[in-house]
């Protein structure tokens, strides 16, 4: 069978070794004779797994010691946009609001409570990273997303603020080096670059684990705390691929390096891109994201042409989200630096395709 290249915005490739790994648990978890699937979550096999987890996530963000404290449910980001502002909204919340995620998470904070939107750039169709903005000087929390998967859009500078900083780090979490100290609260879906579809990752300071009585336990960040993240039945299949593909991350040398390897691959591809003169990008320069490639056809008459050309070379997963449309190529740290040379390769095969029509 050829090889499929997959750039696709979720849910993301992990590295063939983690899969090979993941599929042998399946069948024979260690030698036990038994399914990943169906171990208890209370042995201590899984209590071993996810004990590493825990570690290892505070030691790619260098937080460890310093008072953080890791938690893995279920719901993924979404489930992260109401339980947020359950947990922290009392009086007002500013929001950040950079694209379609950044919105969805505004309109479950206002079901709780007020919500200032501090800045915005859907003037420009979120093509570009708010700078300059005022804040208020009363907020619970500011929240905001780091990288803006439909857009392609990415923070590089996060505001000074004394009021926690909570952060959707969904689709660039351990991809790139960050004073991951500033932020009070990181939450992240698992399915870019962490695990598989359904988990979330949430990263939370000791300070922030107030409890509200008034909220149902199983959506309070201490009661899973308190229950060591085991207040219901994790997700141990997902947790569990974590744990491998935290230790394949540390084995390249972690978010230092996977850093290194992620802007190699997307200079590369926006040189092209640029230099191309059948597609444009779509996002402002100064704000491109690492890790989602938008572009779109300078003449959207070849798209049928190069849709079908795409799928000839075996390239999945690079149509554009179904709201902007285009065309958006993902590159979290499982795109490896030669899938990316291959679609470079086919873009400039297609403009010369074009050219001798």
């Amino acid at each position: 069978m050829m090889k499929k290249y997959n750039f696709c915005a979720g849910p993301a490739p992990l590295s063939p070794e983690v899969y090979q790994k993941a599929a042998e648990a399946l069948e024979n978890f260690n030698d036990t004779g038994l399914s990943i699937l169906e171990i208890s979550h209370r042995s201590d096999a899984f209590l071993s797994i996810l004990a590493d987890c825990n570690k290892w996530v505070l030691e790619l963000l260098s937080l460890e010691n310093k008072g953080y404290q890791v938690l893995f449910l279920q719901g993924s980001a979404s489930m992260e946009f109401a339980r947020v502002p359950l947990n922290l909204l009392k009086t007002q919340a500013g929001y950040i609001d950079t694209g379609v995620w950044a919105q969805k998470a505004i309109n479950e904070a206002r079901k709780v409570g007020q919500v200032k939107i501090v800045a915005s750039s859907e003037d420009k169709n979120y093509s570009y990273i708010p700078q300059g903005y005022h804040l208020p000087e009363q907020m619970d929390y500011l929240h905001c997303t780091s990288n803006n998967t439909i857009y392609g859009t990415q923070m590089n500078n996060f505001p000074d603020t004394n009021a926690p900083l909570v952060c959707d780090m969904s689709s660039d979490i351990f991809s790139r080096k960050l004073d991951f100290s500033q932020f009070g609260l990181i939450y992240a879906g698992a399915q870019k670059n962490i695990s598989t579809s359904g988990l979330s990752v949430v990263i939370i300071h000791e300070s922030l684990l107030s409890e509200n009585v008034n909220i149902p336990n199983v959506l309070s960040y201490k009661q899973h705390f308190q229950h060591n993240g085991l207040y219901h039945t994790p997700p141990v299949f997902a947790v569990y691929l974590t744990w491998l593909n935290l230790q394949w991350l540390i084995q390249q040398g972690g978010v230092e390096a996977m850093e290194k390897i992620n802007r190699q691959k997307a200079t590369m591809l926006y040189q092209e891109i640029d230099n191309n003169y059948l597609f444009f990008g779509t996002a402002q320069k100064q704000d491109r994201s690492l890790m989602n490639v938008c572009f779109r056809l300078v003449d959207e008459n070849l798209s049928t042409q190069f849709d079908r050309f795409i799928e000839n070379k075996n390239i999945t997963g690079i149509r554009g989200h179904r709201y902007v449309g285009g065309y958006r190529v993902s590159l979290y740290n499982a795109v490896t630096l030669s899938d990316v040379e291959y679609l470079i390769t086919c873009l400039k095969e297609f403009e010369n395709e074009v050219d001798r029509r």
